[in-house]
């Protein structure tokens, strides 16, 4: 009983601990691939707007459609950003604030970018992507199970029994070293970066050098969207990642044509997406540089092995197929671009991540309900497994 008693009474100072640091609690929506998307305000605009939480960004930014449409007052730079897909420059919008609930974060510099491609792969507006440019100033205890974000500011933080810390390499981008295994076995630095909705992206420089992937292994092309549109990449599965103590098996893995070194290879590998993080409630503590990861309800999901060959935009208020890859399911199954998906699986709510969640079904005959130029068609499609 006496040590029963000593536990609650940690449990309990640990707990008003923290609170003396808590500023602010919001919540979060979880998108494709464990992206998180959460609303806040920006400058005096009083309109909420939605943001991805990236630590695969070192900055902040906003979309461009967003800037014109609340007339936000821009200059140009010489400032070159770098996506999957290529780079530009970009204009600034300076000095603003920035408002997550109740707590008001002054003097924080966007950069403008277009996410329309975003917008329309999740059928929500993004209005921009947060990235180290904020949470490099705050402790963000991001809770999975709860869907919320708690924001501490710099201090002694107490962290719940029964996971462990990680002691990325702290550069406004996180870089930390796994340990993958396939037909070798390898140490690999890769980014953390929860504003990628996969599991694993390894280049194909780092495969060719590390002869890491099986040669029996038959990857299938896909397509990707990100930081300046869209980027073709082949698809397969690694066969063990190890983060930190904790182990997944065959993982998908996105082989990724790095012609810009985007990832600064050989200094990394690739990233680690939050297809992987989001099985963790995890903290991430830039202030006192370690990221805390306790195992989610999540923790054993299984991954997504199913593969069509078929991409859904939300254009219009219409989900809209396109980008249909050559020889993949959905071509052999009649699918063609510019069709309009009216429903699936029965589901005819137009919503793009219900679509694309319900075509996850490797090995099924799954029913797809088409609108090609005015005319209704069913189509039955068969995704494959990439496993």
């Amino acid at each position: 009983m006496f040590f029963f008693t000593c536990v609650i009474s940690f449990g309990q100072q640990r707990l008003k601990q923290n609170d003396d640091l808590l500023l602010e609690t919001i919540p979060f929506k979880i998108y494709t691939g464990g992206v998180i998307v959460f609303e806040a305000k920006f400058g005096n605009n009083p309109q909420t707007l939605n943001f991805i939480l990236d630590t695969g960004s070192s900055g902040i930014s906003l979309d461009s459609a967003t800037c014109v449409e609340l007339n936000i007052p821009l200059r140009p730079t010489d400032t070159t950003i770098v996506g999957i897909a290529g780079s530009h420059k970009v204009s600034y919008a300076f000095n603003q604030k920035f408002t997550t609930g109740k707590l008001v974060t002054e003097k924080i510099n966007f950069y403008v970018n277009d996410y329309s491609i975003l917008t329309s792969v999740y059928g929500e507006k993004i209005d921009g992507i947060v990235g180290y440019s904020f949470l490099s100033k705050y402790i963000f205890d991001i809770n999975f199970d709860s869907s919320h974000i708690k924001i501490y500011k710099p201090g002694k933080f107490e962290y719940p029994n029964g996971g462990t810390f990680i002691h990325p390499v702290f550069n406004k981008l996180l870089v930390q070293q796994v340990i993958l295994k396939d037909k070798e076995k390898v140490a690999a630095n890769v980014y953390l970066d929860s504003g990628a909705g996969l599991s694993l992206l390894l280049t194909d420089e780092y495969i060719k050098d590390n002869n890491i992937i099986f040669p029996r292994r038959k990857p299938v092309i896909t397509q990707v969207q990100g930081l300046g549109g869209k980027k073709k990449m082949r698809l397969t599965v690694i066969k063990r990642l190890k983060l930190g103590p904790f182990t997944f098996r065959n993982v998908p893995t996105n082989l990724y044509n790095d012609e810009e070194n985007v990832t600064s290879y050989p200094y990394t590998a690739g990233l680690l997406g939050n297809d992987i993080l989001r099985r963790f409630n995890i903290t991430y503590n830039y202030p006192a540089r370690e990221i805390y990861l306790k195992p989610n309800n999540s923790f054993d999901e299984g991954f997504d092995y199913s593969y069509t060959g078929l991409s859904l935009y939300n254009y219009n208020n219409k989900v809209i197929a396109d980008d249909i890859i050559a020889n993949s399911p959905a071509e052999k199954a009649g699918i063609k671009n510019g069709d309009i998906i009216i429903g699936v699986s029965n589901n005819f709510s137009g919503d793009v991540q219900a679509y694309e969640k319900l075509l996850q079904k490797a090995k099924e005959n799954i029913k797809i309900v088409i609108n090609r130029n005015e005319k209704i068609l069913l189509i039955s499609l068969w995704p494959i497994s990439i496993k």
